[in-house]
């Protein structure tokens, strides 16, 4: 089973709201911009009937090069990571 190409989404939506193309597309780039100024300022950001984009931090830590064996050091980094929602869990499954 193939994944939808964000075309194939962007066509079913329009599709099935009667909105064009170009609105969807809109409608997902400024969900995209508040989602990443929220996360930014808040920490987090939920998505309704989906689940929610939150901020994280990574410590540094000791890593190693596959090739060589070598011990590296991984830095540390902010990092979002996204939560299903209990709803989607138990639809889904």
């Amino acid at each position: 089973m193939a994944r939808m190409t964000q075309t194939e989404i962007i066509s079913s939506l329009a599709g099935s709201t009667g909105a064009t193309k170009a609105q969807v597309k809109s409608l997902f780039d400024a969900l995209s911009a508040l989602a990443t100024s929220e996360v930014k300022k808040n920490g987090e950001f939920t998505v309704p009937g989906f689940g929610k984009l939150k901020k994280t931090h990574r410590k540094a830590r000791e890593g190693r090069n596959p090739a060589t064996g070598a011990v590296i050091k991984i830095p540390a980094k902010t990092t979002v990571k996204f939560t299903i929602g209990k709803a989607m869990k138990d639809s889904v499954s």
